[in-house]
């Protein structure tokens, strides 16, 4: 059973983990400033016979998707984002990998909350934008996930 709090998590602790860059927590290979995009969407097909009585439609659950994943970080001289997304244009049958994003708790000890991105692939990668002017800003590299499924996963769960 879960555990209920008064208090929500904050969204500032976590950690990613890729399959095709090591897979556990113990081969961290960088941290992400931001993760957006966590999510799923149900198609809806719109249906009304011509005879029913009401004038409205009903609306019939279809397909659902998993919407795509950002996650962005300072550039720190690893090019396993790019190699990720160079060997997806170029075909490679391995391109497909399990993404884990963990959500922890404030001790930072155990995850509360855990999505997974099943045969997850770059769909676009951006790199640093610069500027002469910016003395404090941080190069900044960007990775879009698509995937085929994500399931959601709470600690009492595990």
């Amino acid at each position: 059973m879960a555990v209920q709090r008064d208090n929500p998590y904050g969204a500032f602790n976590f950690r990613v983990t890729v399959d095709r860059f090591g897979g556990n927590a113990d081969a961290t290979r960088a941290g992400f400033q931001e993760i957006s995009g966590l999510g799923l969407e149900v198609t809806e097909a719109e249906y009304r016979n011509g005879n029913e009585m009401e004038n409205h439609v009903r609306k019939i659950s279809g397909i659902y998707k998993a919407t795509d994943v950002t996650l962005k970080r300072g550039i720190i001289g690893w090019t396993d984002f790019y190699d990720w997304i160079k060997d997806v244009r170029q075909g490679a049958q391995n391109g497909n990998s399990q993404v884990t994003i963990e959500l922890m708790d404030e001790a930072r000890t155990a995850p509360v909350m855990t999505w997974i991105l099943i045969n997850a692939k770059p769909k676009s990668y951006k790199g640093a934008t610069l500027n002469g002017k910016g003395g404090t800003d941080v190069a900044m590299e960007e990775l879009v996930l698509s995937c085929e499924k994500m399931n959601l996963e709470n600690a009492a769960d595990s």
